[in-house]
């Protein structure tokens, strides 16, 4: 299994975010909420997802993101779904 880089995967969602929001990237903080700060809404997330899928491979369960509230837990979603090869 290979490590997963918690910084790579910060930066990847980062990426995601100001690519498909036009989100300033200073914005965009670990502790950052989705909703209230970065005022993504429902759409955007499974935009999100789906961007999150292609750029992993992997498939993302709705469920698995229904408690994803900060840009953080997004990261800890993906490094879970990476870790689970």
């Amino acid at each position: 299994m290979t490590e997963v880089n918690r910084n790579e995967v910060f930066s990847q969602v980062r990426d995601a975010l100001v690519e498909l929001f036009e989100i300033d990237a200073n914005d965009i903080k670990p502790e950052a909420q989705l909703y209230q700060e970065l005022d993504l809404d429902s759409i955007d997330a499974v935009d999100l997802v789906v961007h999150l899928q292609n750029l992993t491979g992997k498939k993302i369960k709705p469920d698995e993101f229904k408690a994803v509230r900060t840009v953080d837990d997004i990261v800890d979603a993906v490094v879970e779904l990476l870790k689970a090869e």
